[in-house]
C-alpha cells in the first residue's frame, strides 16, 4: 500500500504547484478536481441529480454542464451548495480511494482542496498524512486576480468563504508557507517529499 498524502490548503495558496513537484519527484498525483469534472460529464448518473435537484437550467445544450451559472448559483445559496456537495462528494471520495490503494508508487498524493476536520475525520480516515499549504492572504487574492481575471472584491470574497488557516491546520501533519519564489517552494516540496520516500520504504 502506498503512502497515501492529502495535499490541501487555500484557495490560490499553491496547491497544484506543489503537486507538480511532487509529480516530478516519483510520486503519483490523484486530484479530486479531475474526479468531480470526471463525475458531472454527459450522461454521468451525477449530472442528471445536478439537474433533478437542483435545476435543468445548468445543463447547457449540447449536453454539459454551466460550470460558471452553477459556480455563481451556489455561492450564492448556501442550500445549494449543500445539496451538491452531497451529490459529488461521497463520490469523489470514493473514488480518490479506490485510486489511490490501485497505485504503483511509493507515494501518492491526493489533492483535496476542501478537505476539512470533520471531513477527514468522517471520509478520509483512509489517509495517512495531510500536508497544507498556505499563503499569504494578499498573495492568494493577487494570484486569483492574476489567474482568472477577477476583481479584488470577488477575490477577496473567494478567499473569505474558504476555510480559514484556524480551521485547517489542526489536521495537518506537515505545513508549507509558500510566501516566496518557486525555487524556494520546490527546495521545501522536494525535502518533504524525501521524508515521505523514507516513510513509505521504512
Amino acid at each position: 500500500m502506498p503512502l497515501r498524502i492529502a495535499v490541501s490548503g487555500g484557495i490560490a495558496a499553491g496547491k497544484s504547484a506543489v503537486c507538480r513537484i511532487l509529480q516530478q519527484g516519483g510520486a503519483d498525483i490523484i486530484d479530486a478536481d479531475d474526479i468531480a469534472r470526471e463525475l458531472v460529464a454527459p450522461g454521468m448518473p451525477a449530472l442528471a441529480e445536478i439537474a433533478a435537484q437542483l435545476g435543468p437550467q445548468f445543463i447547457q445544450a449540447d449536453g454539459t454542464l454551466d460550470r460558471v451559472a452553477l459556480r455563481a448559483h451556489v455561492f450564492a445559496d448556501a442550500s445549494a451548495k449543500t445539496r451538491l456537495e452531497a451529490i459529488l462528494h461521497p463520490r469523489i471520495q470514493q473514488s480518490l480511494q479506490q485510486r489511490s490503494e490501485a497505485s504503483k508508487s511509493a507515494v501518492v498524493a491526493v489533492a483535496i482542496p476542501l478537505l476539512s476536520p470533520q471531513s477527514r475525520a468522517r471520509a478520509y480516515g483512509w489517509l495517512d498524512r495531510v500536508l497544507i499549504v498556505e499563503a499569504p492572504q494578499e498573495m492568494q487574492i493577487a494570484r486569483i486576480r492574476a489567474r482568472d481575471g477577477s476583481s479584488e472584491q470577488l477575490a477577496a470574497a473567494m478567499v473569505a468563504a474558504q476555510l480559514d488557516s484556524a480551521g485547517r491546520l489542526p489536521m495537518a501533519d506537515d505545513v508549507l508557507i509558500n510566501d516566496g519564489d518557486l525555487s524556494s517552494l520546490e527546495h521545501w516540496t522536494r525535502s518533504l517529499l524525501q521524508r515521505y520516500q523514507t516513510l513509505a520504504t521504512g
